[in-house]
């Protein structure tokens, strides 16, 4: 066939299968071959004879005895002899092992033929064939041991600050910021924040270990001392040796990945002496329009193979939202004969709301200039610590010099020294947190972002549960808030008081939390609400007082319960990533709307109304997330993820009898997630769970399978059914969602520009429901069903990044299409930012 949307298309699918099978990175070994070379005529030992591996530089002679010695990370598969008179000789090697070949080599006994050497290919595949095949000899994960001093530094900038910008009234009172400036060439830009860190890196391979010691941190602007570990050394490396770099969440596809002439055109430039090592100068840029890779160029050492120097920047048109501009330098240097390090680090991102606007633009509108810069360098090459040493789950641990407080400090520590703009930052931020507007525009910001207003010591909000509505409440009025760090940074206290004008009645919670100890994230939180509540919504799901959940109803909201509970809690993390929460709580729910609790009457008599139930329970919750990274605020902590599955294990019994709680039993839940990259081919979400009870339970105390019933697609939900709809005592479940990345649709050429993405999911949950006892004790309402006919099953596909804002799924709901009130198909919007 020839070419159209449909070819590229296939084209670009089996690139990506391609680019799906490349090898996993694998980690080298030195190779040490010892050996001897005779005549095999005579049985003389031969002095001075060559003897190298084949499609390389490493070689060494026989010395007058004929023995010789390679010893080597940098092995190909075979060694070649050669010398004068002699035929030359061929040896397979084993590679990663130590080995002896001897060799004979026999007289040439007629004159050989001239040869002639035709080049007909790219002068620059033979080169980045060894560079691909020395991948793991050059690679620093190859070593048994290392570590490091690093030394980084994060800034951020303003950009596009013009003449009309400086002058709006908004900044009249600190008109001052605008003497820092910095005009020099691109955009105008004003520094804003900066972040520096000192910090030990040490590296075990077996088993492997990695961890980070800062030693000093010193933070504009940002009261967070938390922020030290996100900007150090471990949440910011990228490794170019590895086939894909994940660079805001995507994978980008390295200049050197296996295979990366799949994604890439190559050019030979120039050969020349850069720092003692004779490089050779490749350009690339990548074959297709708006694929997540790289344009630039990068120098090659001789012999070993390894890179000296890269510099990239990702190519214009790439599928990638909110960024301008992204720019990286490399430079590594051999610190040990065979061990190349990466010694400096930068890297540029141009964020933007507004991407390409034109330079002379009447009214652009301001971005973001992201700076990285890191310097490593006093590197200890294979020499272990103490077993001890390298114990623990923690990747990053802060043992902070007490004199990093003073400047001395960090004179002597940067490796590079600050600009004027960037010397000046430190002084220009403590002075605008003085100005009173400034601290107006923050806490703006913050309201915007948080939905909490912060006045003084109390956070009002959040703002979108001010206002709702539901047939049961009518309008429902919310007033809330919170203590704020400026009251204390170890306790929070909140409350909130909310009234509907249909039911007339007042809800409202008290609550707080403390911490026993920071350094273990020990918490000790205590609750009491009376207050409206969904159940069977997803964890994911919109709350109830949320206006937006009111909004995108498809339904009428009339199964709500009326929930009155008090909690207590301690929570412990014992590392990072690993941590147990006991909870005490005790409910009594109270049906509202069109529910109804109806118990069973002997003889046949009717079932009798049941107002309320009651129950107490103790529950222990453990989270295990292995090398989990956080940005922490607070009390909070939002996580960054792990490429390692998070597992979840929820335990929970009933205490009958306490306070009049009605019911004993036990409950189980565990779950699984992970997100795997899965290179060109995108990425994938994967959440299983499984859960039973034992003890006989009401159907609001049972496992309700979490519907959806607005039109807002819910990831953890399934988005066909309803509330109350499937209900079990024992389950598993499995969500699995694929998000392509646009790999199809951006090799059709109508298609390319809008940057759509595709992404596809299927959803199961099969279980099983003892009704005999359930009915026991409470019966089942008409649009109540269990999973006695087979699992529940739905599947969507959908596009994302419309307008770089919006997801639209379409949902086919697969099983129980006979059930009321249930369709076939439906639509579903969400708003979704991403890069």
């Amino acid at each position: 066939m020839s070419g159209g949307p449909r070819s590229s298309l296939l084209r670009g699918c089996m690139a990506a299968i391609t680019a799906w099978a490349l090898a996993a990175p694998a980690v080298a070994q030195t190779t040490r071959i010892t050996g001897t070379v005779t005549d095999a005529s005579t049985g003389e030992t031969l002095p001075f004879v060559n003897v190298g591996f084949i499609d390389s530089r490493v070689s060494a002679n026989t010395d007058l005895d004929g023995n010789y010695v390679l010893d080597t990370y940098y092995a190909t598969d075979s060694i070649r002899v050669v010398s004068m008179g002699y035929v030359p000789f061929t040896a397979k090697v084993k590679r990663d092992q130590v080995q002896r070949i001897d060799i004979a080599l026999k007289p040439a006994t007629e004159q050989l033929a001239d040869v002639v050497v035709k080049h007909t290919e790219n002068a620059a595949f033979p080169i980045l064939r060894r560079v691909v095949a020395n991948k793991p000899a050059n690679d620093r994960e190859k070593l048994k041991y290392y570590q490091y001093e690093a030394y980084n530094k994060v800034e951020f900038d303003l950009n596009n600050i013009t003449k009309d910008f400086e002058q709006k009234k908004i900044f009249k009172d600190f008109a001052f910021i605008f003497d820092n400036v910095d005009t020099a060439g691109g955009k105008p830009f004003l520094p804003i924040f900066m972040t520096e860190t000192v910090s030990d890196v040490y590296y075990r391979q077996q088993p492997r270990v990695k961890r980070e010691v800062i030693h000093g941190s010193k933070v504009s602007g940002i009261e967070n001392t938390n922020i030290s570990s996100f900007m150090g050394d471990m949440y910011q490396n990228v490794n170019i040796y590895r086939n894909f770099l994940v660079i805001f969440g995507k994978n980008f596809v390295s200049p050197i990945a296996d295979g990366g002439r799949t994604f890439y055109d190559y050019y030979l430039l120039d050969s020349n002496w850069v720092g003692g090592n004779w490089c050779y100068n490749i350009s690339f840029k990548p074959k297709r329009v708006q694929e997540l890779a790289f344009t630039g160029n990068m120098w090659v050492a001789d012999t070993s193979y390894a890179v000296k120097r890269i510099e990239a920047s990702i190519a214009k048109g790439a599928n990638l939202n909110f960024v301008d501009g992204l720019l990286v330098r490399q430079e590594y240097t051999q610190v040990q004969p065979e061990v190349w390090m990466l010694t400096k680090d930068q890297l540029l991102v141009d964020l933007n709301i507004v991407q390409g606007q034109r330079k002379n633009a009447k009214y652009p509108i301001q971005g973001l200039y992201g700076r990285r810069t890191a310097i490593y360098h006093d590197f200890v090459i294979n020499e272990p610590l103490p077993d001890k040493f390298y114990g623990g789950a923690d990747q990053v641990v802060e043992e902070i010099d007490p004199l990093s407080l003073g400047a001395d400090y960090w004179d002597r520590n940067r490796k590079e020294n600050l600009t004027k703009q960037e010397l000046s930052i430190y002084h220009m931020v403590d002075t605008m947190k003085t100005i009173p507007r400034f601290r107006t525009y923050v806490d703006v910001v913050t309201a915007i972002t948080t939905g909490y207003y912060t006045k003084g010591k109390i956070d009002i909000g959040p703002y979108f549960t001010t206002y709702s509505f539901n047939p049961v409440e009518g309008s429902r009025f919310r007033l809330g808030g919170r203590t704020s760090s400026n009251f204390s940074r170890r306790s929070e206290l909140s409350a909130y008081g909310a009234y509907g004008t249909l039911d007339g009645r007042f809800k409202f919670g008290l609550g707080g939390r403390t911490f026993v100890s920071r350094r273990s994230r020990q918490i000790v939180e205590l609750g009491y609400k009376q207050d409206v509540e969904q159940l069977g919504e997803s964890v994911n799901a919109f709350r109830q007082d949320n206006i937006l959940s009111s909004i995108f109803r498809r339904t009428p909201n009339t199964k709500l319960t009326l929930v009155e509970e008090t909690k207590a809690s301690y929570r412990r993390e014992w590392f990072t990533g690993f941590d147990n929460t006991l909870m005490l709580r005790y409910r009594t729910l109270f049906p509202l709307g069109s529910l109804e609790y109806l118990r069973p009457a002997p003889g046949g008599e009717p079932p009798v109304n049941i107002n309320s139930i009651q129950t107490a329970e103790v529950a222990l919750n453990t989270r295990f997330a292995y090398k989990e990274k956080y940005a922490s605020g607070d009390f909070t902590r939002i996580s960054l993820g792990t490429k390692y599955p998070t597992l979840e294990l929820h335990l929970a019994t009933g205490l009958p009898k306490l306070a009049q709680s009605e019911y004993g039993y036990q409950k189980m839940v565990a779950h699984v997630y992970q997100r795997l990259q899965l290179g060109a081919l995108g990425w994938t979400r994967i959440n299983a769970e499984a859960g039973q009870e034992w003890g006989g339970l009401p159907y609001p105390l049972l496992f309700l399978h979490s519907g959806n019933e607005t039109f807002y697609y819910d990831d953890l939900a399934f988005n066909t059914m309803n509330y109350f709809e499937f209900i079990s005592d024992r389950y598993v479940q499995l969500f699995v969602e694929h998000h392509f990345e646009g790999l199809f649709l951006n090799r059709i050429p109508l298609m390319r520009r809008l940057k759509w993405r595709e992404v596809v999911t299927g959803k199961a949950v099969a279980g099983a429901l003892d009704m005999a006892r359930t009915e026991k004790e409470m019966l089942l309402l008409p649009g109540m069903y269990s999973l006695d006919q087979g699992p529940f099953v739905e599947v969507a596909a959908g596009v994302e990044n419309i307008l770089k804002l919006l997801r639209v799924d379409g949902v086919w709901r697969l099983r129980y299409n006979d059930h009321p009130g249930t369709n076939l198909f439906a639509l579903r919007l969400k708003i979704a930012v991403t890069f």
